[in-house]
């Protein structure tokens, strides 16, 4: 049987849902099907993915379109009414078998708030890559006022720890060394099953089960709930990578209000400070947003500062996009030119902090999981490019000797 193209737009957890399409078209023969998987955190990103859906089809005249997504989810009757279109399906219907290799009515999304668990999809590994992904949750319970997110995840759901190890104990077995924990919010794993362990408590059973897992990471986290017990894993668990990144979105304390988010500028400070010490060569990463409505010059550049007073190495930038029906999009919008040039600032001092980052390390030993002949990624999620030749799938020991701008080069460690 013939496996279906899939294409993956945004997300990690989007990633590791397009693997599971993958591996449900390949067992159904949906060889004929482009299966599409959107995101919706911007509206660029939905012009991105009508842009694909048009490319796709025009690349391709008989394949049949499937989309999905969080741009789906939301705007399904949109997406339907587009020519290239075959089928429609909202996030809980593109992961059942029986809806994503059936042929029933060419839109199928349904209200996605009132779901309240989530099946544990299982995959065999990540097509093309050495680190996989696995889904801990799905949805988000909270309400920042820029996000539409929750509208297209649904309410917070936390995959049962047994199902979680399972899951990586088979990528193990498949020789994956890395895992990243993805979801929507993996710091609110556990809050919506009395008896589960939280997020601390997960990575703690999980790597004790899996003894051969030689290193997990974590994606987004909220600075908000980095508690104690995460810190503590941090300083005493070496597989757990020294790499973090934080959901900031913002570091001036009227703009986090105004965004509803639960941390203020100073508790980012504090996560870092007590990361840093228990494990000094933690480094950081951070997602961003620029042009928040009502924001000033005066709070954006307390922002842009904290990139540097809390050297921030790998950041993630968005000038502020309006979603339709979020609290933000009513509030007084600053003007999009200067959105745009606020964004701009905020990704040269992150080149600046990741360049800084990176001739830290030069001298240093890295471990490196080889993703490609002469190219692999460090303990620290730096690029490093190797002067040997090493398997794929490896990780190996590595001498940096140089930092380039965005990379580090090495040499095989004596």
């Amino acid at each position: 049987m013939g496996t279906p193209k899939v294409i993956t737009l945004g997300c990690r957890l989007n990633t590791f849902e397009s693997e599971v399409m993958r591996e449900i078209g390949a067992d159904a023969g949906l060889d004929d099907a482009i299966i599409i998987n959107t995101c919706a955190v911007t509206a660029e990103a939905e012009r991105q993915a009508r842009q694909t859906i048009r490319r796709a089809k025009r690349d391709n005249p008989d394949a049949r379109i499937i989309v999905t997504g969080c741009a789906a989810q939301l705007n399904a009757d949109a997406f339907a009414a587009m020519a290239e279109v075959d089928r429609v399906l909202g996030n809980e219907e593109k992961l059942d078998p029986a809806v994503l290799a059936g042929d029933g009515a060419p839109v199928q999304v349904a209200d996605i708030m009132t779901v309240k668990e989530t099946a544990p999809p299982v995959i065999s590994g990540l097509e093309g890559r050495t680190r996989a992904f696995v889904q801990i949750q799905q949805g988000c319970d909270h309400r920042c006022t820029y996000c539409i997110i929750p509208f297209a995840r649904g309410p917070n759901r936390s995959v049962a720890i047994d199902a979680i190890i399972a899951q990586v104990r088979g990528l193990v077995d498949a020789r994956y060394l890395e895992v990243v924990l993805t979801g929507v919010d993996i710091c609110s794993y556990g809050a919506d099953v009395s008896g589960t362990p939280d997020l601390a408590g997960l990575i703690s059973q999980l790597l004790a089960a899996v003894p051969g897992l030689a290193r997990l990471r974590l994606s987004t986290v909220d600075p908000a709930v980095v508690d104690e017990a995460l810190i503590r894993l941090l300083a005493e668990e070496e597989r757990l990578m020294p790499h973090l990144h934080l959901s900031l979105q913002a570091m001036d304390d009227v703009v986090l209000k105004r965004m509803k988010r639960r941390h203020a500028r100073h508790d980012a400070f504090d996560v870092v400070a007590r990361a840093r010490a228990v494990r000094p060569d933690t480094v950081f990463g951070a997602d961003l947003i620029a042009g928040f409505p009502t924001e000033t010059e005066p709070m954006f550049e307390n922002t842009l500062a904290a990139v540097g007073d809390l050297d921030l190495a790998y950041l993630h930038v968005f000038p502020y996009s309006p979603r339709p029906g979020t609290p933000a999009a009513r509030m007084p919008q600053v003007d999009a030119k200067v959105r745009k040039g606020r964004a701009g600032r905020l990704r040269l001092a992150g080149e600046a902090g990741l360049k800084r980052f990176l001739e830290s390390r030069t001298g240093t030993t890295a471990q490196v999981l080889v993703e490609k002949d002469g190219h692999g990624l460090s303990q620290h999620y730096a690029p490093v490019r190797l002067d040997f030749s090493a398997p794929i799938g490896a990780i190996v020991d590595a001498r940096v000797t140089a930092a380039g701008d965005d990379y580090l080069i090495a040499s095989k460690a004596a």
